[in-house]
């Protein structure tokens, strides 16, 4: 390398001098007005807040142009252009009167009818029935299951089957077929002399309540007189809301001075006068089991004592202390049966026994086993039916009353 290529060349000269002036024109720049306050600003450690504020302070500004801008032009124009069509737009015309031309009738074929499409799902509302009809007991089926399946009360299936179950809600059997009123009521069977007037009385109704249901078939012109109307005797003659007492079945109370009253309801009957012990008036359970098989305590079926479940043989036992004024077969669906006369105003019963141990006269103390349980009478299986009676012959709920 010659000496000559560490000389600078004059090009490089030019751009030095140029670089050296304008760095000494910067300096004797005075510094402008508002650089130095920012430094100063940034000195005092203010310029973080100092730049919230200005950007807050720049987008109220912008926010109140554009509201001015819209107000200014936007909204008035519309304004403006709205009230010129108002003020354009016609005035209405009146109203021709138009002269409405006489009615023709018209005669529509069937074909051009709306066609209607078959719904697999129509509704077929239920209609009133106004007919007596017949049900097949099955097995399983209480007086109260059989009310519930047809919409009726309890006692309007013993109302309306009394020559088959006389009340007695026991009676009931499986094939056994029984009339369904179609309403709560009393069915009733018409007797030769029998009065319109008098039965309908009886039933708390009014003869026109009999007269005008149309499943009775009877014509107010053709009856006659209503104490002596021209009805068939044997006629069945439903009585809708009909009420009347049930008639009991049960054994009445039985007192110890004269127990030879009950000898209406079979040779159990206890023919002489006794003494004996006397109850302290509290009741404990008869039997081992404490649980029903059958109905429970319903007066609105006629069953004033509650079954008790068990199997044959399981133990009976006194409820309290007393003397025995009934032991033996009951005429009326009870089977074996022994009452007990407490001698306190309370008596208590024990039916559809299968052996008795304690006889006529007998004193028993409270617990004592008096018999076995079984299903004799009008039973559908081994249960212990079991009443408390007061001496007033009111039969009271056993479950308020056992211990």
């Amino acid at each position: 390398m010659t000496e000559d290529s560490h000389l600078p060349s004059p090009l490089s000269s030019e751009i030095e001098e140029a670089g050296e002036a304008r760095l000494a024109a910067e300096e004797q720049r005075p510094a402008s007005r508002w650089s130095t306050i920012w430094e100063h600003i940034l000195r005092l450690g203010l310029g973080e807040i100092a730049l919230r504020a200005g950007t807050l302070i720049v987008s109220i500004a912008l926010i109140l142009l554009v509201i001015w801008v819209m107000a200014r032009f936007y909204l008035k124009g519309n304004v403006e252009s709205a009230q010129q069509s108002v003020l354009a737009a016609p005035l209405p015309s009146p109203t021709p009167t138009v002269q409405i031309p006489a009615f023709k009738p018209v005669t529509v074929s069937v074909s051009s009818g709306i066609p209607r499409l078959a719904r697999l799902d129509t509704y077929v509302p239920s209609r009133p029935r106004f007919e007596i009809t017949t049900y097949e007991v099955q097995k399983g089926d209480t007086v109260f299951g059989i009310a519930e399946k047809f919409g009726l009360k309890p006692q309007s299936i013993l109302w309306g089957n009394f020559e088959t179950l006389a009340d007695d809600p026991h009676r009931l059997q499986i094939g056994m077929k029984l009339n369904i009123l179609p309403v709560d009521g009393v069915l009733y069977r018409w007797h030769e002399g029998d009065s319109l007037l008098k039965v309908a009385e009886f039933y708390g109704v009014t003869p026109e309540t009999i007269i005008d249901w149309p499943g009775n078939h009877l014509d107010a012109a053709k009856l006659g007189d209503l104490s002596k109307p021209n009805i068939e005797p044997g006629t069945l003659v439903f009585v809708p809301g009909g009420k009347r007492d049930f008639i009991s079945w049960s054994a009445p109370f039985i007192s110890r001075r004269d127990p030879a009253k009950a000898k209406i309801f079979g040779p159990g009957y206890c023919g002489t006068q006794v003494d004996g012990y006397i109850g302290n008036g509290s009741f404990v359970w008869p039997t081992t089991e404490r649980w029903l098989s059958g109905y429970d305590y319903s007066p609105e079926t006629n069953h004033w004592g509650i079954d008790i479940a068990g199997r044959i043989g399981n133990p009976i036992y006194a409820a309290d202390s007393g003397v025995v004024v009934y032991s033996g077969w009951n005429e009326n669906g009870y089977g074996y049966v022994v009452v007990i006369d407490h001698g306190n105003g309370w008596q208590t019963l024990y039916a559809h026994l299968s052996q008795i141990y304690a006889g006529c006269g007998a004193s028993v103390s409270q617990g004592d086993t008096i018999g076995a349980m079984g299903s004799t009478g009008r039973s559908t299986g081994p249960h212990l039916h079991f009443e408390i009676m007061s001496e007033s012959g009111v039969r009271v709920n056993p479950w308020s009353f056992l211990q």
